[in-house]
C-alpha cells in the first residue's frame, strides 16, 4: 500500500504549449507499471483551457468545484459543473477549461499507452472557445505535436 499524503507532491504551473491562461497542477498519482492510470487535480483561472488534445485511452475529469467548458472536435461547447463527470473517448479530440469569469478544478484521469498519456495538438481559438467558430472539422486529426503531460 502507498499513500500519497495532501500537498506531498508539488504544484506545477500549466506550461503555455498545452494551455492558455493560468493553469495549476497538482498531481494524485502515477500508479507504477504494469498500472497505467495516473491522475492529476487541475485548476484553470477564468478563461483559462488546454489547447486540443487526444488520449490514446481516453480521459475522465471529474469537476470539483466552479464553472467550466469543455468540447469536442465537431460539437458544441457545453458548460460543467461541480459534481459532472465528463468522459473523452479514445482519440478524440477535445478541450477543456474554466467559464469566462469563473475559475474551475477538476480531477482528471487518463490512462497510459506505452508510456503515453496524451497527444497535444493547436491551441483553441478565441473563437472556438467562445463557440462561434464555424468550421466543421473531421472527427480526430493527427497531432501536430507529440508532448506528454500526466
Amino acid at each position: 500500500m502507498e499513500i500519497k499524503r495532501s500537498g506531498s507532491q508539488p504544484s506545477a504551473k500549466g506550461p503555455a504549449e498545452w494551455f492558455t491562461g493560468t493553469v495549476r497542477i497538482d498531481p494524485l498519482f502515477d500508479a507504477p507499471v504494469p498500472a497505467r492510470a495516473a491522475g492529476a487535480s487541475v485548476t484553470f483561472e477564468p478563461a483559462a483551457r488546454t489547447a486540443w488534445h487526444t488520449h490514446p485511452l481516453g480521459q475522465t475529469l471529474i469537476v470539483t468545484s466552479g464553472v467550466g467548458r469543455a468540447q469536442r472536435w465537431g460539437g458544441p461547447v457545453e458548460e460543467i459543473r461541480p459534481g459532472d463527470v465528463v468522459w473523452f473517448p479514445p482519440g478524440e479530440k477535445h478541450w477543456h477549461g474554466a467559464a469566462p469569469t469563473t475559475a474551475m478544478t477538476h480531477i482528471a484521469i487518463q490512462e497510459k499507452l506505452d508510456g503515453k498519456p496524451v497527444d497535444w495538438l493547436e491551441h483553441v481559438s478565441p473563437d472556438q472557445y467562445e463557440g462561434r467558430s464555424s468550421e466543421d472539422p473531421p472527427a480526430r486529426t493527427t497531432p501536430v505535436e507529440k508532448r506528454h503531460h500526466e
